[in-house]
């Protein structure tokens, strides 16, 4: 099936790694021009080797996302030189543990910063332009926002908050024939998560740990890949899916909804 993407304009955050690489790489496939904002790191130039392998039609802004007051520039730079954007892709972010128990009021709000408020301001600052495109949204959100996880009060606060924003903001924008939507994340296989199962112990206990996890998930047993993530967001990003607007869509082999004690 023929997206119809090529020569559009999306905005992608946290482009180099897991879900926001897979979703990056597959709209350049699509024939899409990625515009990737991402801290640079120890994997940048893998990174854009790797992209240029598919377009040499891309841009990459090196970006604390922290430092939100510098979205704005970047994205009046992203139109100056291409005249137009057509979607947005909001992915950064990372679950940072931060518990009930023992996490100042300061420390949750810099945590809500950090996994929050850029998702707003580089929407808040392109508006106009999606409005002239009549464009597309994808947040990237998480499970943790609907099932809770445990000593991860803020990253969930943050990670409902962006369920919110997305319901919000696709009524505010269906005037303008604008779609938002999300999708939700659970177990899938990223650098993120494999640091995080490393936590566990030597191989035979995160081998362990996995296994109980994954034992979990009705659809194939399996964690998610990030580019069945990024398939389903370059087709909401599409004018396939030109009547979907305001979803939580969960690609997560049925993770959430369905009975984990399926045989």
């Amino acid at each position: 099936m023929d997206l119809n993407l090529k020569d559009k304009v999306f905005i992608i955050t946290g482009g180099f790694k897991g879900i926001g690489r897979a979703i990056s790489l597959q709209l350049a496939k699509e024939g899409a021009i990625p515009v990737v904002l991402n801290r640079k790191n120890d994997v940048a130039e893998e990174y854009e080797n790797t992209l240029k392998e598919i377009t040499d039609n891309y841009s990459i802004y090196y970006i604390d996302l922290n430092n939100t007051a510098q979205i704005a520039p970047i994205v009046q730079e992203v139109v100056d030189k291409y005249g137009k954007i057509n979607g947005i892709v909001n992915n950064a972010g990372r679950n940072d543990n931060l518990s009930l128990e023992e996490t100042s009021w300061e420390d949750f709000e810099k945590s809500i910063h950090s996994n929050l408020t850029h998702y707003y301001e580089l929407v808040h600052q392109s508006v106009k332009y999606l409005k002239e495109s009549k464009g597309a949204v994808v947040n990237i959100s998480s499970k943790t926002a609907l099932t809770g996880q445990g000593k991860t009060s803020a990253y969930a606060a943050a990670k409902g908050a962006i369920l919110g924003l997305t319901r919000e903001w696709a009524a505010a924008l269906a005037k303008d024939d604008v779609r938002v939507n999300a999708i939700v994340v659970s177990e899938s296989w990223t650098p993120l998560y494999q640091d995080w199962i490393k936590t566990f112990g030597d191989k035979e206990e995160q081998e362990a740990r996995l296994k109980v996890i994954t034992d979990k998930i009705p659809l194939g047993k399996r964690m998610t890949d990030p580019k069945e993530i990024a398939n389903t967001a370059a087709f909401l990003l599409s004018d396939r899916a030109s009547h979907t607007t305001g979803q939580w869509v969960f690609v997560d082999g049925g993770y959430v909804h369905l009975d984990r004690a399926l045989n």
